[in-house]
């Protein structure tokens, strides 16, 4: 990672705050508006373009996020145009009839006219609304759009119900964003968990959808400089459905490997050729540039480096630990080699994986989440019996639990994933669930400790599997119409990995994941036609796992 500077466009100045009855309640802390900000004019859409965000929710605090664009030449990765000064305000009303925090931020060229304020002093659990206006510069005057946000709960609060949405894998090129929009208009969401392949980095026509490209990136060649990503992160906020979530939920983000190149590592990935486009090293510093900047993330900050694991907490009900498995890791084995079961290959890094197994097993609260990029449970062709097997994988030099489907999951990293689940298991804790993206369809899966004697040697924990936003499944890759061939695949499937109780390879859209003391709960929904900008949605299947079992089971119908 990098040595901390100024790069960062998280800046947060001439802030003051006074006491104000009955903003959050009696006692909360507010601000007293800048002059004339409660009667600016309408939002100026020219300056504003790329919406409002918030995100990495706190009890008293939450990141919030815009871009401006003070002039024409000032384009996403232009390098051009003067520099903007900004207020911003917060309130716990709608109509902004009284305002718990504001403050003035700066942003320029330098930062790509993004901006980003990391607001402290609210009140926990508390929906606010919040927006920008522009005091200095060419676009002094302009108002931003209204975003609505959320705290999180006090730490040591008694929660009953939290509500996720889940997401990956949105390619622009392969179709609308319309899971976002739908997702938007779900009620009682805490926040948005993404799961990471927020952008995709190949030129026009690299990775289009079924039919071809339905809509083109920008740039057109695969991404590269930081001029590069600055524009494809621009591009992406720019879909209607998108801003709209956006400005609806607070985000909790990861990144897989499409946030830099396909299939990447901590020295390259495959996806990146150094003859034509220079280090990796570069072009991951790049990205991560682009990506700090336009995403409304916090990330941990130490003296030498900037990371984004990092784990958020609701309450006494659960703590969300969000993984990065892209930038520590060893490079991807073959997936016939035995090398997969190395006992040094990492798909964490150490230090990743000592907080991971250090947070779950030490946790208070009822549930642990991890959002999990790629898949954990095994996914072999078929799984093998150690016991039984053990001569003649040896003899084949094959993966000894059976061939992995892929192993650029955490099936090309066993012994780390050993690692993981066994401190889990030996800390007796019952209630870890993963959160899963980047395999494009949608799972429920137990997560075994032994994949050919499954359901006899029991059980680690589970893994809700997300399906993609747009990105291409099975159906998609060979051409055929939707859930032609997806139930034949998927029954294959289980019959092979027989702890795999769903799957659906076929379509694509979000879920909504709800958690209680009783159990935490999957519901997934499908977009009918991810080419059609105004596709309509139908719910798919909902599966639970009840507190203490470490089994899924299938749910009558969507939680609320």
């Amino acid at each position: 990672m990098y040595a901390e500077d100024d790069s960062l466009p998280v800046t947060q100045s001439r802030v003051s705050r006074r006491t104000f009855m009955g903003v959050a309640g009696a006692g909360a802390l507010a601000v007293a508006m800048p002059a004339g900000i409660a009667s600016a004019k309408p939002a100026s859409s020219g300056a504003f373009r790329h919406g409002v965000a918030s995100g990495d929710p706190l009890p008293g605090g939450i990141i919030l996020w815009t871009r401006v664009t003070p002039s024409a030449d000032a384009k996403p990765g232009s390098g051009r145009g003067a520099g903007s000064t900004l207020t911003w305000e917060i309130s716990s009303n709608q109509g902004f009839g009284s305002i718990a925090a504001s403050g003035s931020v700066s942003t320029d060229a330098s930062r790509d006219h993004t901006v980003k304020v990391d607001v402290s002093g609210l009140a926990p659990a508390t929906h606010y609304w919040y927006r920008f206006r522009v005091t200095g510069g060419p676009a002094a005057g302009a108002v931003s759009p209204t975003g609505r946000t959320k705290t999180a709960p006090a730490t040591d609060a008694d929660v009953s119900k939290v509500r996720f949405g889940v997401v990956s894998c949105a390619n622009w090129e392969a179709g609308y964003f319309s899971a976002y929009r739908h997702l938007a208009n779900k009620s009682n969401l805490d926040a948005i968990i993404h799961l990471g392949d927020y952008i995709y980095e190949y030129g026009v026509g690299g990775y289009g959808g079924k039919y071809g490209t339905v809509r083109k990136h920008e740039p057109a060649h695969d991404i590269v400089s930081l001029a590069d990503y600055r524009i494809r992160h621009a591009q992406y906020k720019t879909d209607p459905d998108l801003m709209k979530l956006h400005a609806e939920y607070p985000f909790i983000t990861t990144w897989d490997d499409h946030e830099t190149a396909d299939n990447s590592w901590r020295a390259g990935a495959e996806n990146h050729n150094p003859r034509t486009q220079g280090s990796w090293a570069a072009r991951k510093a790049n990205a991560d540039k682009a990506y700090f900047e336009w995403m409304p993330i916090r990330p941990v900050v130490s003296a030498n480096n900037r990371q984004i694991y990092r784990r958020l907490r609701y309450g006494n009900l659960l703590e969300l630990s969000m993984l990065d498995l892209r930038t520590y890791r060893d490079q991807e084995v073959s997936q016939f080699s035995n090398k997969t079961d190395s006992n040094t290959a990492t798909i964490t890094g150490k230090a990743q994986m000592k907080w991971v197994t250090g947070g779950i097993t030490t946790s208070t609260t009822k549930w642990q989440l991890v959002g999990n990029p790629v898949l954990i449970s095994p996914f072999l062709l078929p799984p093998l019996d150690p016991k039984t097997t053990g001569p003649l994988t040896e003899l084949t030099g094959i993966p000894e639990n059976g061939i992995p489907f892929n192993a650029d999951v955490w099936d090309g990293y066993t012994k780390d994933r050993a690692r993981l689940l066994n401190a889990v298991d030996k800390a007796g804790k019952k209630n870890v669930v993963f959160l899963t993206g980047d395999i494009h369809m949608s799972w429920a899966n137990d997560i075994p400790r032994e994949p050919a004697n499954y359901p006899g040697a029991g059980t680690f924990g589970t893994e809700f599997v997300v399906t993609s936003v747009t990105s291409n499944n099975l159906d998609d890759m060979v051409g055929a119409p939707e859930h032609t061939i997806g139930s034949v695949a998927g029954d294959a499937i289980k019959a092979a990995n027989r702890h795999t109780q769903w799957i659906d390879t076929d379509a694509h859209g979000y879920a909504v994941l709800t958690v209680d003391s009783a159990a935490a709960q999957m519901d997934w929904y499908s977009v009918r036609d991810r080419a059609d900008r105004n596709t309509g949605e139908y719910y798919s299947q909902s599966w639970k796992v009840r507190s203490g079992t470490r089994r899924l089971s299938k749910a009558a119908g969507p939680r609320s």
